[in-house]
């Protein structure tokens, strides 16, 4: 067999050769590159449900403790309180940051996996004021 001969087999078995297979790892790199950071984007997002949740429930304990006691003065988040002191699924801690017998605030500070989130810590209070503190988004884009 010839040289020309054995150049014509090679190419008629239809391999890829190795520039072809760096090409294509080069545009799934940057593919990749893109698509992680909007899918952690979106997990976040999706993550801050959990405060919205946590934050209208604890409000509703605080309305019933207000509705037998006419204070807010007294309530408590945590093992013995009226709601637990983290949400449902851990990714934000909850706290009363304002107390008066008229008037609350509630707070969901980001935690773990959540900690880095662009909407900071969430806030509700007693008429219902939804609020973020220490991120870099409006609260109208993060409730």
């Amino acid at each position: 067999m010839t040289r020309r001969a054995a150049r014509a087999a090679r190419a008629a078995t239809g391999g890829f050769t190795l520039i072809e297979l760096m090409i294509t790892v080069a545009v799934v790199a940057v593919l990749a590159g893109v698509a992680y950071p909007t899918y952690m984007s979106q997990v976040m997002k999706s993550r801050r449900s959990d405060a919205k949740a946590a934050l209208t429930a604890a409000a509703q304990a605080m309305e019933r403790y207000y509705t037998e006691r006419s204070t807010y003065v007294g309530a408590a988040l945590g093992a013995a309180g009226l709601y637990p002191s983290s949400s449902t699924n851990g990714y934000y801690t909850l706290a009363i940051t304002v107390q008066t017998a008229a008037a609350f605030t509630l707070t969901a500070t980001p935690a773990g996996a959540q900690a880095n989130d662009a909407c900071g810590a969430f806030t509700y209070d007693q008429t219902g004021t939804k609020g973020v503190a220490g991120g870099t988004l409006a609260a109208a884009a993060c409730w």
